[in-house]
């Protein structure tokens, strides 16, 4: 049966989320945070996704932007910055996090072949909407899935159930695309086809299922959506 629907994870995937840091090291002044910025970068994704795998097992969900900031207030202070202005810039610069250079032709083509789009996230609906809005490709997608309308962090299995009820397909209907492996392993689980995103040569996660299809980047989507 053809793939009907790509469907996205956001963070890492679609956007760079090491570029709030990268982008504010490179500025004048920033001595401090250009000497750390690739560890503080690299733990504050690695918490923000351990709380709310943490917070799905508990049951203590909060919207994700409150992940975000206790994530980056743990990696702050194992990099031994304290600096409330420091802070603030960063999270600032959460809401204006660039698209992989690949992601809006991979889109276009997508939509020019009559693929339905959609993002679904761990993220909250306002900072979805302006990740969305900052990168420009709002017009290629059909839907911006939030787990903010289930209460649950990602892997819950009611985060995957989002899109057949919104787009009223089958599980093997859609192939689902992450950045994060044990995301794109859960979806396989789950019953979606998949692909991992791996963008940094990473091993594979030992987990009870194997994302079918593994990718450095999204250049190659649209033609593995043809193929399936």
């Amino acid at each position: 049966m053809p793939i009907k629907a790509c469907v996205f994870d956001a963070y890492g995937t679609l956007f760079d989320v090491a570029a709030a840091a990268r982008v504010l090291a490179e500025q004048p002044g920033q001595t401090e945070l250009a000497a750390v910025w690739p560890k503080l970068a690299a733990d504050w994704r690695a918490k923000q996704l351990q709380y709310t795998w943490l917070r799905a097992v508990t049951g203590d969900h909060i919207p994700f932007w409150d992940v975000t900031k206790d994530g980056l207030d743990w990696a702050m202070e194992a990099s031994g910055l304290d600096d409330p202005e420091l802070r603030e810039t960063l999270l600032a610069l959460y809401w204006e996090l660039p698209a992989y250079r690949e992601v809006p032709e991979m889109l276009a083509t997508l939509k020019a072949r009559g693929l339905i789009t959609a993002i679904l996230s761990n993220g909250s609906p306002d900072m979805l909407e302006g990740a969305v809005d900052f990168a420009g490709v709002g017009g290629w997608l059909d839907a911006v899935l939030s787990v903010e309308d289930v209460g649950v962090f990602k892997p819950a299995r009611v985060v995957y159930d989002m899109v057949g009820k919104r787009f009223e397909t089958e599980p093997g209907d859609v192939l689902f695309v992450s950045s994060n492996g044990w995301d794109a392993a859960f979806a396989a689980s789950y019953g979606f086809h998949t692909v991992w995103v791996n963008r940094a040569g990473e091993p594979m996660d030992r987990l009870p299922a194997e994302p079918a299809h593994v990718l450095d980047d999204l250049t190659g989507i649209p033609d593995l959506a043809r193929s399936l």
